[in-house]
């Protein structure tokens, strides 16, 4: 009886493990990483404002290319990654004066495209302009060939 009760509190305390990891806060966590250096920012308050907690700082993501057979490389960045709300995730790009975003379907595409493809996990992307203290959320949806 003794090794029964053992066998099912493991086989208990594995499945609560195996069910907490696969909650989505905790899949986030493990396919996007975050770095807990974050530095401040008037951003910062802004996002607090709007409701949103800075959960990682700045990301590098490095990006390989091959062009006949040679290599290229380039890399993107994450300003910040912000939360609302257990399961909701953004990645935080914050507005540069030589560098605007052009509110349009191909300047969206073109810019922020690659973030919401690498990682599809989350929620959307916020731009922060912090001179107009606006903040924009984006999200991708699929067009279902109907528009114009």
């Amino acid at each position: 009886m003794i090794l029964i009760g053992v066998a099912v509190s493991i086989f208990l305390i594995y499945r609560i493990f195996i069910w907490l990891q696969s909650s989505p806060r905790s899949f986030i966590k493990d396919r996007l990483p975050l770095n807990k250096d974050i530095l401040p920012h008037p951003a910062i308050d802004l996002l607090e404002a709007a409701g949103y907690e800075v959960i990682g700082g700045k990301l590098k993501i490095p990006l390989s290319f091959q062009v006949d057979g040679s290599p290229m490389y380039s890399r993107l960045f994450i300003d910040y990654v912000a939360s609302k709300e257990e399961d909701n995730f953004y990645l935080v790009i914050l507005s540069r004066p030589r560098k605007g975003l052009e509110f349009t379907g191909s300047g969206l595409r073109d810019t922020l495209l690659p973030y919401l493809l690498i990682y599809p996990e989350c929620s959307g992307v916020l731009y922060v302009n912090t001179s107009a203290s606006a903040i924009h959320l984006i999200k991708l949806g699929k067009d279902d060939g109907e528009s114009n």
